[in-house]
C-alpha cells in the first residue's frame, strides 16, 4: 500500500497513545473491560429474570425507578469523595463490594424459588456503588495521561465500555436460554474476582494536601461551576434528554416477543454498543475536530431518529441496524462530550464534576427505563419506542437554539480549554 494510503488508513484508527504512554490507563483499561464484560451478564439477567418472575413490563421498568435515588445521591456524594479521598482506593473498595452483590444474586437465583424483591434490593445497592465509584474513575484519567491525549483516552474508554456491552449481551442470551440466570450472575461474580486484582495494581492517586472534606458546600462550589459553564451544562442537559426519551433497553424483552424473534434479546442489547464500536474503532478523526458542541448536538438528534426507526420497523434486522446506528451516534457525542468536559475542567473539581456528569449520563437511562416501561404499559411496546424518539428530535432541536454556547464551542479558542493546556505545559 502507498505511503500516502497508509496515512489515511491510520488517520481512521483509534489512537493508542494513551495505551503506551501510561502504565496505570493500560491497568485501568483492563479492569474495565474484564468487570464491565461481567456487569453486562447481569444487565440483560436481572430484568429477564424480573420479566419471568412478574411478567409485566411495568414491573422490568421500576428497576430503573428503585436505581435512580442512590445514584443521584451517591453520583453527587461520589464526585466530592474523589477530590477528597485516593481515587485509586476508592475505586477498588467499590469494585470488590460490586463483585459482592453480584454473588448475592448468584444465591437468590440458586434457590428453589427466587425472589423478586432481593432483585431490586440488589439493583439499588449496585447503583448507589456505581455512583461512588464512577467519579472517581473519570477523575483520575487527567491525572494518568497526558492532556493532550485526553480524547483520544475518552475513545479508548468507549472502545473498552463497547467490548463488555458487545459480548456481554451476547452471551447472556445463549446463557440464559440455555441454562438460566444463575450461569450470568456466577461469570460477574468471577470477573469482579479479576478486576479486583488489576485495580490493585493502579498507583495510588492522593487527594490535594489542602483538598477539603466531602461537604455540602463543597457540593455546591461544583454545581455552581457547572452551572457557569453554559456549554458544559448543554452537555448535560443534552445527554438527559436523548436518553429520556429515547432509552427503551427496559422493553427489549417485550419487543423480541413482539417481533416473534425471542432469540433476538440478546443481539439487541449488543447493537447499540456494535454500532458504538465501529465508531471507536474508525476514531482517528476525532481528535481532529473542535467544534464539539455541534458534534454533540446533532448526534444525540441523530440517535432520536434511529430510535424512531426501530419502534416504527416490522422487520428485526433493520430494527437491530437502527440500534446499531443509534449506538454510533451515542459513541460520537460520548467521544465529544468526554472530551470538552477533561479538557476544560480544573484537577481540583474533577471528581465534583465527574459526580454531576455520571447523572447526566446514568439518570437519563434510568429514567428513559422508567418512560419505556410507564409508556409500554399505557399505549403498546412499539409505541412507546417509536414516540421517545421522535420527542428526542424535537427537544434536542429546541436545546440547540436555546443553548448557544455550547453550539460555538471551539476547543482552540474556549478560555477555559487554553488554561488547561498551559497548566499541563507547566507541570512538565
Amino acid at each position: 500500500m502507498p505511503d500516502g494510503d497508509q496515512s489515511r488508513s491510520r488517520a481512521f484508527l483509534p489512537d493508542l497513545a494513551p495505551w503506551r504512554s501510561s502504565r496505570d490507563f493500560r491497568l485501568l483499561w483492563c479492569s474495565g473491560v474484564v468487570t464491565l464484560f461481567g456487569s453486562f451478564l447481569t444487565f440483560v439477567a436481572l430484568p429477564v429474570q424480573v420479566k419471568e418472575l412478574t411478567g409485566t413490563a411495568l414491573a422490568v421498568g421500576a428497576v430503573g425507578a428503585v436505581e435512580l435515588v442512590p445514584l443521584i445521591v451517591f453520583g453527587l456524594y461520589g464526585g466530592a469523595l474523589a477530590d477528597a479521598v485516593d481515587r485509586r482506593k476508592l475505586i477498588v473498595y467499590c469494585e470488590g463490594a460490586l463483585g459482592l452483590l453480584s454473588a448475592a444474586l448468584l444465591v437468590n437465583a440458586l434457590l428453589p424459588h427466587p425472589a423478586v424483591w432481593p432483585l431490586y434490593v440488589v439493583a439499588a445497592l449496585s447503583s448507589a456503588l456505581s455512583g461512588l465509584q464512577r467519579p472517581a474513575i473519570d477523575a483520575i484519567v487527567p491525572r494518568i495521561v497526558p492532556h493532550e491525549q485526553l480524547t483520544a483516552a475518552a475513545a479508548l474508554n468507549s472502545l473498552r465500555w463497547q467490548l463488555g456491552a458487545i459480548a456481554g449481551p451476547s452471551l447472556a442470551g445463549v446463557l440464559i436460554a440455555c441454562s438460566g440466570t444463575a450461569w450470568a450472575y456466577g461469570i460477574d461474580v468471577a470477573s469482579f474476582v479479576v478486576s479486583v486484582a488489576l485495580s490493585l495494581g493502579l498507583r495510588p492517586s492522593p487527594a490535594a494536601h489542602d483538598a477539603e472534606r466531602p461537604s455540602w458546600r463543597g457540593l455546591a462550589e461544583g454545581a455552581h461551576y457547572a452551572w457557569r459553564r453554559k456549554e458544559l451544562l448543554g452537555t448535560y442537559v443534552v445527554d438527559i434528554v436523548a436518553m429520556f426519551f429515547a432509552f427503551p433497553t427496559a422493553v427489549f424483552p417485550f419487543l423480541a416477543d413482539e417481533l416473534r424473534a425471542p432469540w433476538s434479546l440478546g443481539l439487541m442489547y449488543a447493537a447499540l454498543p456494535a454500532g458504538a464500536l465501529a465508531v471507536s474503532m474508525t476514531s482517528g478523526w476525532s481528535s481532529r475536530v473542535h467544534r464539539h458542541g455541534r458534534m454533540v448536538v446533532g448526534a444525540a438528534a441523530a440517535w432520536g431518529m434511529a430510535m424512531a426507526a426501530a419502534g416504527g420497523i416490522h422487520n428485526v434486522w433493520l430494527v437491530l441496524l437502527s440500534l446499531a446506528f443509534a449506538g454510533g451516534c451515542d459513541q460520537v457525542s460520548g467521544i465529544f462530550r468526554s472530551a470538552m468536559w477533561n479538557q476544560t475542567i480544573p484537577d481540583e473539581l474533577r471528581g465534583r464534576l465527574a459526580g454531576i456528569e455520571l447523572l447526566s449520563f446514568s439518570v437519563g437511562p434510568q429514567l428513559g427505563q422508567v418512560r419505556a416501561g410507564s409508556m409500554a404499559a399505557w399505549t403498546s411496546v412499539r409505541t412507546s419506542v417509536w414516540s421517545g424518539g421522535v420527542a428526542c428530535v424535537a427537544v434536542v432541536g429546541l436545546l440547540a437554539a436555546v443553548l448557544p454556547k455550547l453550539m460555538s464551542y471551539d476547543v482552540r479558542a474556549d478560555e477555559h480549554a487554553v488554561l488547561m493546556r498551559q497548566v499541563a505545559a507547566d507541570s512538565h
